[in-house]
């Protein structure tokens, strides 16, 4: 007979209860086949684990020290077992969330984060910030599992989840005139209104526009005019410096509000869609990990909690 972990919890029941009919009746099987299992595990050790008594068995001392080692391992077997479930299940393990600069502000993304950490604090969950292009060269080289981008061309073994969609807003100096409102109110702007202004927009370094910037200007083409690109800049922060030292006015995402800086004033886009922002979840297409398929899940889930949320809102 070779030992079986089986083999373990029938000893230490019967070492437990002092007596093998109650250890077989917590085992749930019948008293023979519970004994002769026993004597087996002792002829195959050659050690007497149990002295018999009138009123049931008690532990040798060579039991005694099996006991303790047995626990041991059916503790150690066990949690192994556990932490093989749970792994399974995506319940535990690691997994790497990247994120672009301007989801970084949607409420939508801390949301994510906090509620996957709540479901799953077994799980080892670190954040990286880079550029769209950056985080889909290190999601394609297995660097991190999934990021949080706004716009992007198609991308080899990438998959896209949209999330939601969100407005853009001008941010424009506080000294120019349509930063001004009428009897304080928050009139929108009009595209076309900004026909003579001088864009910031967001770039790569050497100088290629994003989708988004591309987006942009293809909406002011609609609207009537070619709009006049005095910078482009790597990063959401750097255009809105610049708009703030007035060098220029920038169409951002609406969650980008939340940078007060100072010496720049939002406004409202008049309702156009193609200046929709779409949020999205990139992950590696065919991702055999629990942990990325449980995130994906419960990301999508929290995002059309987010919309119901907003469906709501007054």
């Amino acid at each position: 007979m070779t030992m079986e972990l089986r083999h373990l919890r029938y000893f230490i029941a019967v070492a437990e209860e002092g007596h093998i009919t109650r250890a077989a009746e917590r085992l749930g099987m019948q008293q023979p086949p519970l004994s002769r299992q026993i004597k087996a595990i002792e002829r195959e050790m050659d050690v007497q684990l149990f002295r018999r008594k009138a009123r049931g068995v008690e532990l040798t001392d060579a039991g005694r020290a099996f006991l303790d080692d047995a626990r041991a391992m059916l503790g150690h077997l066990e949690h192994a077992f556990d932490t093989a479930r749970r792994t399974a299940r995506g319940e535990q393990g690691q997994i790497s969330v990247g994120y672009t600069h301007s989801p970084a502000f949607h409420p939508l993304v801390p949301r994510v984060i906090r509620e996957f950490r709540r479901a799953f604090p077994l799980v080892s969950l670190t954040l990286e910030e880079s550029s769209p292009y950056d985080l889909i060269e290190r999601m394609q080289n297995d660097k991190i599992d999934v990021a949080f981008i706004t716009l992007i061309a198609d991308q080899e073994g990438v998959a896209i989840e949209p999330l939601l969609e969100e407005p853009r807003v001008v941010a424009l100096p506080s000294g120019h005139p349509l930063a001004r409102t009428e009897n304080g109110g928050d009139t929108a702007l009009s595209l076309k209104s900004l026909a003579g202004e001088t864009f910031i927009v967001y770039g790569r370094t050497h100088g290629a526009l994003t989708l988004q910037s591309s987006a942009m200007i293809a909406a002011c083409h609609a609207a009537g005019f070619s709009p006049r690109v005095g910078h482009v800049v790597p990063n959401n922060l750097s255009r809105l410096n610049l708009v703030a030292a007035s060098l220029g006015i920038a169409i951002i995402a609406a969650s980008l509000q939340r940078m007060n800086i100072d010496g720049v004033v939002y406004r409202r886009l008049k309702s156009a869609k193609q200046l929709k922002i779409p949020l999205n979840l990139a992950s590696r297409r065919g991702d055999p990990s629990a942990v990325v398929t449980q995130f994906l899940k419960l990301a999508k889930r929290t995002a059309r909690d987010f919309r119901a949320d907003l469906g709501k809102a007054p």
